[in-house]
């Protein structure tokens, strides 16, 4: 009795520690967030809160719900308007993420994102669809309130779904790479200093994003280039950069965002991130799985040499041929049985 009292005393304290963590990370990048907002100092072109909430649901689960509650509860109690409407703000933003993990486990997501109806899914159903949750219920929320206007509803509803859905298209792949990330073997220096030079080349067209020459185009190549060479591994960081400085130079109406209003701006930016995270994600997911093509390729023609070398040979007994994976699986059984 004492022991299991003891292992539900050490859960129940991990379990809230883990939403205490989650719930600060929220309220962090939410403060990040708001820095570049848009409509009345809480509705901004990038919520990366978004983006932690459905990679913290995918990677630990449903039951860290309650630490993305208290983040929002936390971040939107000093922006008001009322307590009935941040309490509503706040069901919205927690409701959001659920039903994008939902829709996600339902299509069968890998976090992985090593397959190309792994990233359709993210964006489509993660992105698009279960943000409309958030935004309709924060707009909706803020025009009953009185704070906006009917006429309000649409610009600000456009913004707020947009904030959302990029940040999980550019926040969320980070997160799970950086979940799955593991300390590279044999890598060749041509390949670390080829990395070096990316990093380089995305800062250089940072400066120039932000400054007052229009050349956001300049990113399509590096997120190509990331995507090739690096897979997701290159393709999510280079596409959170690209963006971010795309941000920071709506924020400061300099280069392509430069004596326009603010609807005209949020559709260039809008348009540039979404086509960015098009561009990252996919041709990463393609690249992968063309990668692991060439290996179930390579695995049967290994497995049909054999088999012709044995015919050669005169050696008819039937064999199987293992793959690489399989084989040292294989293995690993056979001695822990031994």
């Amino acid at each position: 009795m004492a022991v299991s009292r003891q292992e539900r005393l050490r859960h129940t304290a991990l379990s809230a520690l883990e939403i205490g963590v989650i719930a600060a990370l929220y309220f962090g990048s939410a403060k990040l967030g708001l820095l570049q907002q848009l409509v009345r100092g809480q509705v901004t072109p990038l919520w990366p809160p978004s983006g932690i909430a459905v990679a913290c649901l995918l990677l630990r689960g449903p039951r860290v719900w309650p630490g993305i509650a208290l983040g929002a509860f936390l971040v939107n109690i000093s922006l008001g308007p009322s307590v009935p409407a941040v309490l509503a703000i706040v069901a919205g933003n927690t409701l959001a993420p659920v039903c994008s993990y939902v829709l996600l486990r339902r299509a069968g997501f890998r976090n992985a994102l090593d397959r190309l109806r792994d990233a359709l899914a993210l964006i489509f159903l993660g992105a698009f669809t279960g943000m409309l949750v958030s935004a309709t219920t924060g707009s909706a929320t803020l025009v009953l309130a009185g704070v906006l206007s009917r006429g309000d509803f649409w610009p600000t509803w456009s913004v707020w779904w947009t904030g959302d859905a990029m940040g999980v298209m550019v926040v969320t792949p980070v997160l799970l790479l950086l979940r799955m990330a593991r300390r590279p073997r044999d890598l060749p220096p041509s390949r670390w200093a080829e990395g070096v030079l990316l990093a380089i080349a995305t800062g250089a067209v940072g400066v120039l994003e932000t400054s007052h020459t229009p050349l956001l185009f300049l990113g399509f190549p590096l997120l190509i280039w990331a995507a090739f060479r690096f897979r997701l591994a290159g393709a999510a960081p280079c596409a959170l950069a690209v963006s971010t400085f795309a941000i920071i130079a709506a924020a400061r109406e300099s280069g392509p965002f430069a004596d326009h209003d603010l609807l005209t701006n949020m559709i260039t930016l809008q348009a540039f991130n979404g086509s960015a995270s098009l561009t990252a994600l996919l041709l990463a997911a393609v690249v992968s799985e063309r990668n692991e093509t060439q290996r179930e390729i390579a695995r049967a023609c290994r497995q049909l040499a054999d088999m012709v070398n044995r015919m050669a040979t005169g050696d008819h007994r039937p064999t199987l041929v293992y793959g690489e994976d399989e084989h040292e699986q294989h293995g690993d059984q056979t001695s822990s049985r031994a």
